[in-house]
């Protein structure tokens, strides 16, 4: 899928997106910084975007690679928890794994936060050449793309 589309630069949007989203993973080092960085891209400059993890985990460098292949990069970030975040007020938190979507509806419990799951496959679990490996990267950063462009972005049909 390569680079994202030029004519979905910040703020060229037809919808209306949630004005701070979340998104959650297992460890915070994969699946939502992937999300994170590419919605900071797309949505306008406005929206609060962060991301965090259920458990503290490491930054994983295949993410770095298939993020530059788009001309997107996570910068100094770190992965981090729930209890690490600066802000804990969302619109929507997006959960994109089961343990984060069970952790996220118990946190949000007393609260109207809207969480909903996006199934994101986890490409750590691929073995074999560094090829395949990163093919499984950037099935998931493609996949990611199309979900935030489609319902973010366009906002053509629900979150």
């Amino acid at each position: 899928m390569g680079r994202v589309p030029e004519q979905r630069q910040r703020g060229e949007h037809g919808g209306k997106a949630p004005g701070a989203i979340l998104f959650m993973c297992g460890l915070n080092t994969i699946r939502s910084p992937m999300a994170e960085a590419i919605a900071r891209y797309m949505l306008p400059q406005g929206t609060y975007i962060a991301s965090a993890g259920v458990r503290a985990g490491e930054r994983n460098p295949f993410v770095d690679v298939v993020l530059d292949e788009m001309g997107l990069s996570l910068g100094r970030r770190q992965p981090q928890t729930m209890e690490e975040l600066e802000d804990d007020f969302f619109d929507v938190i997006i959960t994109l794994s089961p343990e984060a979507h069970h952790a996220a509806l118990e946190l949000t419990r007393a609260n109207a936060v809207d969480v909903i799951y996006w199934p994101t496959m986890d490409p750590s679990a691929t073995d074999g050449t560094r090829e395949q490996v990163l093919a499984a990267y950037r099935e998931v950063r493609d996949y990611l793309l199309g979900l935030i462009e489609s319902r973010l972005v366009e906002h053509r049909g629900s979150l």
